[in-house]
């Protein structure tokens, strides 16, 4: 039980990593005229949950517990410095980074563990956020499965959120969108726990380019 609401806890809305002050691309979606209504933006975020940024999140996560569970802190920070590169621009480097850090930092305060201690040693500088959320549940003893799964519906919400401030949606339109994609989130969880390094890949171009435009563009109220 207690596993169960610390992994709620670190990742509610009310945690403080400042996830709310990004968008992850979609901002720019929108402006662009790429994501208009529900059906837009669900098909938006599936995309970016299966076959973007959050697939491959969740494999980072995985590989991070895992070196957590084993006490290797080298191979975290060889998992750390993978996900960092892989960011594609300077906003979502900035996004995961940030968060990461905010997360590291805040868990380590409130729920503090030996073996957290010592695996932070390791991830001194800027940290992935999935490689964070990872390294701290692994050093906590939470069962993989569960964290990824509720790792991946954070991010949807997450991003649901923003839809209702930067999309033309409203809360229920945005309540029918984290119903529908909890089952394939679910999924994504289930493969990616055992995914290899090797699997990481992407197909969100535009979403790519879309983050540097988003760097200039004219108005906006997202990091990202």
């Amino acid at each position: 039980m207690i596993e169960a609401l610390r992994l709620m806890a670190w990742l509610s809305p009310g945690y403080p990593v400042g996830a709310y002050a990004y968008s992850h691309g979609l901002e720019w979606a929108v402006e662009a005229g790429q994501v208009r209504d529900e059906a837009g933006f669900s098909d938006w975020l599936a995309d970016v949950a299966e076959r973007g940024s959050l697939r491959n999140d969740m494999i980072l996560a995985a590989h991070a517990h895992r070196a957590a569970v084993a006490g290797d802190g080298p191979g975290l920070a060889a998992v750390n410095d993978l996900a960092l590169a892989l960011a594609p621009s300077r906003e979502l480097h900035l996004e995961t980074a940030q968060q990461g850090r905010s997360f590291l930092d805040a868990t380590c305060a409130a729920w503090p563990c030996p073996a957290l201690t010592a695996l932070s040693g390791e991830l001194a500088g800027e940290v992935a956020y999935p490689v964070a959320v990872g390294a701290a549940a692994g050093a906590h003893g939470m069962a993989p499965a569960a964290m990824l799964a509720g790792y991946g519906l954070a991010f949807v919400q997450n991003l649901v959120s923003a839809a209702l401030r930067a999309a033309p949606i409203g809360q229920g339109a945005g309540t029918r969108v984290v119903a529908a994609l909890a089952p394939r989130v679910a999924a994504l969880a289930e493969a990616t726990g055992t995914a290899d390094l090797d699997a990481i890949g992407s197909a969100t171009l535009r979403l790519d380019l879309g983050s540097f435009r988003h760097e200039t563009q004219y108005s906006r109220i997202f990091r990202s």
